[in-house]
């Protein structure tokens, strides 16, 4: 049997507030980010999962070990407190954003270097029509 779960965590970077969702399947942890801008309520954060959830880009899935313990629900409320105290993400998560980013930037390359290279052609090939057309006099 599959079990996914989800985390949402909201915090300020200045200057605007963040969104992290991280989702782990089969084992597996992708991370998505979000900027919402100004201070979402939670009416507002609830609102955009339920209309835009599938339409985020989730990170490459990164192996992560899901551990099963019972837990005390004393302890869960100081984690929680603790959690709200924390400032950033999850160092998984983080990985997970930077490998992102890191593939966009070599498509972005990868893009930019062909039509680089597209554009010197069309250059040289207005040259070398310059230069028939000189040669024959025109």
């Amino acid at each position: 049997m599959d079990k996914v779960s989800g985390k949402l965590t909201v915090f300020f970077e200045k200057p605007f507030w963040i969104g992290v969702f991280e989702r782990i399947e089969d084992e597996k942890l992708s991370v998505a980010k979000i900027t919402f801008g100004a201070e979402p309520k939670d009416y507002e954060v609830y609102d955009f999962i339920l209309k835009h959830y599938f339409q985020l880009s989730f990170s490459p899935a990164l192996e992560t070990v899901i551990r099963k313990e019972k837990r005390n629900p004393k302890r869960i409320q100081r984690n929680i407190k603790k959690q709200l105290q924390e400032f950033g993400i999850g160092t998984k998560s983080q990985q997970a954003l930077k490998l992102q980013q890191e593939q966009c930037k070599l498509k972005r390359k990868k893009k930019n270097r062909m039509q680089k290279e597209a554009d010197s052609e069309r250059r040289f090939e207005l040259k070398q029509q310059k230069k028939r057309d000189k040669h024959r006099g025109r």
